[in-house]
């Protein structure tokens, strides 16, 4: 009987283990990538657009960490008349890649480290302006108005304007 109850006992705790690793490892897959967080909140629905239609999802799904300045809808809505339709046509998928690459910098730059900040070079190759003060955060002229989105592979924070690179997207 002894070492029936202690057969018994070790089965039980290894089912134990075995549940809490499943539960553990179920936990770490429910984290979505920046794409698939985007994806999962309606104030992005228009970014996720641009994404897809600029074929850049794979580049922000990459394994490396990213910070993202995702602009909402409504900043989409504010750019002038037609730019956005202008920029989702195939013709312009440069364009629309330089745009939505310049709100991209490499590595996770959380909120308390973005305050630390003058400047970041963006994936599409410019440099970014940073400015932290009482008022809060501004990247160029766009507000920071949401901080530390996390994503399996980055952070989000929320902006409520578009941010251009300048040479390149003067034609728009």
């Amino acid at each position: 009987m002894k070492i029936t109850s202690m057969v018994c006992r070790l089965v039980a705790i290894a089912s134990v283990v075995f549940s809490l690793s499943a539960v553990a490892n179920h936990h770490m897959s429910d984290k979505k990538d920046i794409v698939e967080t985007a994806q999962h909140n309606d104030q992005f629905s228009t970014l996720v657009t641009a994404i897809q239609a600029a074929g850049i999802t794979e580049t922000l799904q990459k394994s490396g960490d990213l910070t993202v300045f995702a602009p909402t809808n409504a900043a989409f809505e504010a750019l002038p008349e037609g730019t956005l339709e202008s920029l989702l046509k195939p013709e312009n998928k440069e364009k629309l890649i330089q745009v939505l690459t310049y709100h991209v910098v490499e590595g996770k730059v959380t909120a308390s480290q973005v305050t630390g900040l003058e400047s970041a070079i963006s994936l599409e190759g410019s440099q970014i302006d940073i400015t932290a003060n009482d008022s809060g955060v501004m990247v160029n002229d766009a507000n920071v108005i949401k901080t530390d989105i996390m994503a399996s592979n980055g952070v989000i924070h929320v902006i409520d304007k578009v941010i251009m690179p300048s040479a390149k997207t003067a034609s728009l």
